[in-house]
């Protein structure tokens, strides 16, 4: 029986660098499975021998994991290193997840990696069509070729999803938009009153879009954020992700704006 504390042996059997720094791991299971995992929930990815790291999924296959993984510290080095066969060790489902209502405006909103968490999101409301009146997906990236998911998002477009995208630093080639995500709000239509947001990204985009959101007549609990701390146990017990009452792996990391607002405008907090 699978323990929140004990990581199941899972194997690589599936990479893709999505840029030269995030790849996107495809995990199964070499005996038991974790129990299912929801959109906006994480795993405790474990490389052996260096540590382990939370990692949102960012695709659900049944007893298979995904993951988008991007090179920044000593264990997700180790983690993005990982090739097909490999072996990891997994915990989890941990935290909350997204809550897709039926019908309304769906609005999608991810800064960098922040988009990953979001993708079962944008799959998870093209996938019945004609559940939600318009679905709108922004991105932001730091370069053209930062941008996570560039063929799949063109796949989402085909769909019926509004999708634009906005950069940074822009290189020659470019010829889209050049600034952050916030200016993209202009470009798009929704019905406040009926509709839902999802925003991932760093805490200041998620600030400004929150802000923005709220200035256009959205309801702050029709605003939901994914909210970062350090985590280190997963499981509520050390308190290295705790915002005031809450603790994100615990808590979240997926928070309505209604919540998490009034916490992240206390200074330091």
């Amino acid at each position: 029986m699978s323990s929140a504390l004990v990581p199941l042996p899972y194997r690589v059997i599936g990479r893709a660098a999505d840029t030269a720094d995030t790849a996107t791991l495809v995990l199964e299971p070499e005996g038991e499975a974790l129990p299912p995992f929801e959109p906006g929930q994480f795993a405790m990815v474990y490389a052996f021998g260096v540590g382990d790291i939370p990692v949102s999924v960012s695709a659900i296959d049944g007893p298979r994991l995904t993951h988008t993984v991007r090179a920044v510290g000593a264990i997700s080095r180790a983690v993005h290193a990982l090739r097909p066969g490999d072996g990891v060790g997994v915990r989890g489902p941990f935290g909350t997840g997204w809550r897709l209502p039926a019908g309304g405006d769906v609005l999608v909103v991810a800064g960098g990696l922040g988009l990953a968490p979001l993708r079962p999101v944008v799959r998870a409301a093209l996938a019945v069509p004609g559940r939600h009146r318009r679905l709108n997906v922004l991105i932001g990236s730091r370069s053209p070729r930062d941008l996570l998911y560039a063929e799949e998002s063109g796949e989402w477009r085909a769909g019926g999803a509004r999708v634009l995208v906005t950069v940074d630093r822009p290189e020659p080639r470019w010829t889209g938009e050049v600034g952050v995500v916030t200016g993209l709000l202009d470009r798009v239509a929704f019905e406040p009153r009926q509709a839902a947001a999802f925003v991932c990204g760093p805490e200041v985009m998620i600030r400004a879009i929150a802000r923005e959101l709220l200035a256009r007549g959205l309801g702050p609990e029709r605003i939901q954020v994914s909210l970062e701390r350090t985590m280190h146990c997963g499981t509520g017990h050390c308190g290295h992700c705790q915002l005031g009452p809450l603790l994100l792996c615990r808590d979240g990391p997926v928070v309505p704006w209604s919540e998490a607002g009034p916490l992240l405008a206390v200074r330091e907090l």
